[in-house]
């Protein structure tokens, strides 16, 4: 009997003993997960914010006016999806020609940040992929007939004539730097690299200038710059 009573209370202090570790290992993993959670603090949500360079544009530029708003919504770790919409007027003015182009755009695409942050940091530099899309019109306001001689100077025609229903499709590569200035707050610099894929012209006449993609030139390629503030909207 008396080696059965021990055989118990044995099995109990075992019991009991197991517990207490498992416990033990329950708060050290509780204690672990809470400072993973600080080492890798990352925020998941939906950013929206304006094009800063634009406005400044319009007040610098008489023959421009813009206005752009963005935003990215972190998909994983790296992977942010992007979408930016926006409205464009700009003269374009050249030796012979004096035209204005007006209407929207819509650019889709993503970025991937090859930035790996520091301890509390959501900070990006990122490559990244848009595919845009503008709808917009044309008015040829003026034009000078090439005479090819200096005796004789070249009469300005008004024009007026607009053309409606014009489009361009066009891709663009990226790079840029964002950086959390203040909480939830962050500013943005990016350039991309533009080639222009297809392009409705007016009859009789090129698209100089197309919203969203800039100068039209014969190559079908150019350069855009964006500089942006954005505030986070966290899940």
């Amino acid at each position: 009997m008396q080696h059965t009573y021990k055989f118990i209370i044995s099995t109990c202090l075992l019991f009991f003993s197991f517990c207490e570790y498992s416990q033990n290992q329950k708060k050290d993993t509780v204690l672990n997960i809470k400072k993973d959670s600080i080492l890798y603090n990352s925020y998941f949500g939906l950013r929206l914010g304006i094009d800063v360079s634009k406005p400044i544009l319009s007040q610098t530029d008489d023959s421009y006016s813009g206005f752009e708003i963005l935003s990215d919504y972190k998909i994983s770790d790296r992977f942010y999806a992007a979408i930016e919409l926006g409205t464009e007027k700009k003269t374009t003015e050249e030796l012979y020609t004096n035209s204005t182009a007006k209407g929207n755009y819509i650019r889709l695409g993503f970025n991937y940040n090859v930035y790996k942050n520091w301890l509390n940091m959501n900070n990006e530099i990122f490559l990244g992929y848009r595919y845009g899309f503008s709808s917009f019109e044309q008015t040829l306001n003026s034009y000078k007939v090439n005479v090819n001689t200096q005796y004789f100077p070249a009469k300005i025609n008004e024009a007026n004539k607009t053309s409606t229903g014009l489009n361009a499709h066009w891709s663009e590569l990226m790079f840029g730097i964002k950086a959390e200035v203040f909480k939830y707050i962050f500013i943005s610099f990016s350039g991309s690299y533009k080639i222009l894929m297809s392009i409705k012209d007016p009859e009789n006449f090129k698209s100089l200038y197309s919203p969203g993609f800039n100068r039209v030139f014969e190559s079908n390629t150019g350069f855009g710059f964006n500089y942006s503030i954005t505030y986070l909207i966290t899940f």
